[in-house]
């Protein structure tokens, strides 16, 4: 069979071949320059001179940040700006360690960032494996292979079944050719194409049948053909879909906006504050050089220096966490949003489903049915329509219906021989292909297409028609794809010239399907339970839409079209989106009109999808996911997530973890704020009330920038609460830190504020050495950080629960800790830069009794503060 079927097939591209090379150029100019002689192909120098012209046959990329330009945006950060400044003033003051300090976690913080998106581009780059590298191509009167960048308008270029198309093409030869342009359309059925006739458009919309137009980017599923080169790069279907992106604006996320404002409210209360300190200070004491100092000091106390370093961290740490769930994060504020979406819009093809045909049932003439579970457990009568489909289909399909046929076949066909093709044709959509075996048995000439076509082709009487027409709606109200298959017995070596002159008998009908993902339906479930709505989005007919809504568990009874949407305004489609699940036969731009209509309602949108049609849609959408195996360029670079896996499934734990992501962020703010209050009070309240000064800026850098940053790096490892995919999503306006967390957060630092604040107050009127008082007091404002920590791990669990959930990070950072302070005590040059004196055994018992004391305290307050 294949050494036939291969002889057959070279001889007749050899025949598309040559009549290409005889062909006159393309009925009507596509070019304004003048039409190549294809028995040639256009010149190298005609070549050059287009390409000079009209740039590479490539999209136009975003523009890639190089390490300069990351970190002149990080830089933009009001507060990491402040943190340079204040190591610049400090360098200027002669405070080299505390400038260093300063200046440390500053090109820390930049370093994560450029790491992050560095990484994030190269993974990207890997993923440009869908476009062919290389095309056949005509030039110089030679066939020659080059880099599909240089192709021009005017090439005449050849392709072959398994071929990506490398430019919009008009076609001039065509030998049973047909087209997968799913990633244009969403459509997974190839349509077939023709050669370009007297009369026809200059140009029409991908997806119809019996078209002389391909489109870059598709698939070549079956036979071969010749075109021109009528359109490349940003001028091919697939670049002006592409260029419409340019015209949709990113807005800044929610959360970095919300940042900013906390950010810069603290930043102006703190600065007015600093500089009433300086000037009260200098006034009072007259000593204005200690006067900057202390004004510097508290500045630190009171400006949330460490907002910018913990976004930074955590967003980078999310994004490393989601990549183990096989998610790329092009986007890092994606990751935030992610946890607070609320509709998550699915394109079908590709992404629901498989993007692969498979046969889900076969219904013999008699009407008796079969759903195979493969071709181990066929029954003989339903395996022979199968094996009828397969002597009907190419030997090596590319076709995924005749990819279906070969993969439930049962039996092979070694030993048989393809005698005769008759391929596709306006008229008649179906294929025939007569067959021997070596034998003196005549030819068996199996045919297979449209149910309408087999009827005809088996001369089916009006009642017989009726019924066959009754089974195929049946089979097609189950979302299903119909094909008709028919077999017949030829004698003698004269072969008709129309298939319709065979005795066909109908054999039965095939149902194709593009089978839904195993991990969709249990990943619509939890997303239902996270009250996250899932919308499918799709081109398909409403009856295969419906039935993939169904399997999924989407709740798709009520089915929006496209062409109900095109009549709709924007009010109308606003009111719409609220209760629809399902929206057929939808056209590219209208998925963008759903994504803005849903936006405007107010809902958080999540999009994914794979093809060029996704791609405005992608980034309008609040969150775009793009298929990273199959996906395109284009659909990626408007994502602001790559399912690497481009498993649907992968989104649900995506929404978990970026919940848990954003849950950890407000522990992490909630405990920033509230170490601030006694660090700020214990700087402010000395100068105020003529105390001795307590805390140095030294005491505050480390405080702050040490132990703050890494303990929220503790909070970024913590573990989810329980109810996490249980609850529904942050209502999109409710702030970062609500006012009762802000109180909460208060409340939990002015309590340590006052048993630190107490305990030097009494120190000091008892006469405490001030360097044992500094040790005691920064000591006991250690521990109640500590306690801070441990109070804010969870804001549901108790503290028992909370302690049983491991996590390895915080174990460590107490041990740094423990280790920063006995430093402190123990290395005489710590020592002499901290100002600590000894402490004692009733000293260390001091502290941690204060320790348990606020643990116990603001834990037994927690569960009321909640309620």
């Amino acid at each position: 069979m294949s050494r036939r079927h291969g002889g057959v097939a070279v001889r007749r591209r050899q025949a598309v071949c040559t009549a290409a090379l005889n062909a006159s150029s393309v009925t009507g100019a596509l070019t304004d320059m003048s039409a190549p002689d294809q028995s040639r192909g256009l010149t190298s120098d005609e070549a050059r001179a287009r390409l000079s012209r009209d740039g590479p046959n490539a999209l136009p990329e975003a523009e890639r940040k190089n390490a300069l330009r990351i970190v002149v945006d990080v830089l933009r950060e009001p507060m990491l700006a402040l943190l340079l400044a204040g190591g610049t003033i400090y360098l200027v003051l002669g405070e080299l360690q505390d400038a260093l300090i300063l200046v440390a976690f500053a090109l820390f913080s930049i370093v994560i960032t450029i790491v992050q998106e560095a990484r994030t581009e190269r993974v990207l780059r890997s993923l440009r494996d869908l476009s062919s590298p290389q095309a056949l191509v005509m030039r110089d009167g030679v066939m020659q292979r080059i880099i599909s960048t240089q192709l021009v308008v005017g090439d005449v270029i050849m392709l072959q079944e398994g071929d990506r198309v490398p430019a919009d093409i008009v076609i001039t030869e065509a030998a049973e050719m047909q087209a997968d342009e799913s990633l244009l359309t969403g459509e997974s059925v190839p349509v077939t194409k023709r050669a370009h006739g007297q009369g026809d458009p200059e140009h029409e919309r991908p997806g119809g049948d019996n078209l002389p137009f391909a489109y870059s980017g598709t698939l070549i599923a079956r036979g071969e053909g010749t075109g021109e080169v009528q359109a490349t790069g940003p001028r091919s279907e697939i670049g002006r879909i592409g260029q419409s992106l340019a015209k949709l604006g990113t807005s800044s996320p929610r959360l970095q906006r919300e940042t900013r404002r906390l950010t810069a409210a603290l930043g102006i209360f703190g600065a007015l504050v600093s500089v009433l300190v300086v000037l009260l200070y200098g006034a009072l004491r007259a000593h204005w050089l200690d006067a900057a100092l202390a004004g510097i000091a508290v500045g630190m106390s009171m400006l949330p220096e460490e907002f910018p370093v913990v976004l930074t961290v955590f967003m980078a740490m999310g994004a490393w966490r989601i990549s183990q769930a096989n998610v790329l994060t092009r986007r890092a504020s994606a990751v935030e949003a992610l946890g607070s979406a609320t509709v998550l819009c699915t394109d079908k093809t590709g992404t629901l489903t498989e993007n692969r045909m498979v046969i889900t049932e076969i219904r013999l003439a008699n009407g008796d049915t079969h759903q195979p579970a493969g071709a181990a457990n066929l029954p003989a009568l339903f395996d022979e329509v199968v094996r009828v489909g397969v002597l009907a289909s190419a030997a090596e399909p590319f076709d995924p219906m005749e990819k279906a046929f070969h993969d439930l076949s049962s039996q092979a066909s070694s030993g048989w021989h393809l005698a005769r093709g008759y391929g596709l044709r306006p008229d008649l959509l179906a294929v025939t292909q007569a067959w021997e075996n070596g034998g003196d048995n005549g030819y068996f000439v199996a045919t297979k297409g449209a149910p309408e076509a087999i009827a005809s082709l088996c001369h089916l009487q009006q009642d017989q028609v009726a019924a066959l027409q009754h089974d195929v709606e049946q089979m097609a109200g189950s979302g299903l794809r119909v094909l008709g298959v028919a077999a017949a017995h030829h004698d003698g070596d004269v072969w008709p010239a129309s298939p319709h002159d065979f005795d066909f008998h109908l054999v039965g009908l095939v149902g194709l399907s593009d089978p839904l993902r195993r991990s969709v339906p249990d990943a619509v479930a939890k997303s239902r339970s996270a009250g996250v709505r899932v919308v499918m989005i799709t081109g398909d007919h409403p009856r295969t839409a419906q039935a993939i809504a169904r399997a999924a568990g989407l709740a798709g009874d009520t089915i929006l079209t496209g062409a109900d949407l095109a009549a709709m305004g924007d009010a109308q489609l606003s009111d719409a989106v609220r209760s629809t699940a399902v929206f057929a036969r939808i056209l590219p731009e209208q998925k963008l009109r759903i994504v803005e209509a849903l936006k405007r309602n107010g809902e958080v949108v999540a999009m994914t999808g794979d093809g060029v049609n996704d791609a405005p849609s992608l980034k309008a959408a609040d969150i775009g996911i793009a298929m990273g195996g199959r996906g395109t360029d284009v659909a990626r670079e408007a994502a602001s997530l790559v399912l690497l896996d481009d498993d649907f499934g992968s989104i649900v734990e995506a929404i978990r973890l970026g919940r848990r992501i954003y849950d950890n962020l407000r522990k992490a703010m909630s405990f920033i704020i509230a170490v601030h209050v006694p660090v700020a009070g214990l700087a402010v309240i000395p100068l105020l009330t003529g105390l001795p000064i307590l805390l140095w800026p030294v005491h505050i850098a480390v405080l702050e920038m040490i132990i703050d940053p890494v303990c929220s790096l503790a909070f970024e490892a913590e573990a989810e609460e329980a109810d996490i995919m249980k609850r529904p999503p942050r209502p999109p306006n409710t702030p970062l830190l609500s006012g009762p967390m802000l109180l909460w957060s208060a409340a939990q630092g002015v309590t340590v504020l006052a048993l630190a604040l107490g305990l030097y107050v009494g120190g000091h009127l008892s006469g405490m050495p001030d360097s044992e008082l500094r040790a005691l007091v920064y000591f006991v404002l250690v521990a109640g950080i500590v306690a801070l920590i441990l109070v804010n791990r969870s804001t549901s669990a108790s503290l028992l629960e909370a302690v049983r959930r491991p996590n390895r990070t915080l174990a460590f950072i107490f041990a740094a800790i423990l280790a920063i302070l006995a430093a402190s005590l123990f290395w005489p040059f710590a020592t002499e830069l901290f100002g600590f004196g000894p402490l004692h055994l009733p000293d260390v018992a001091i502290v941690c009794g204060v320790g348990l004391s606020v643990l116990g305290l603001l834990e037994g307050v927690k569960g009321w503060w909640r309620r």
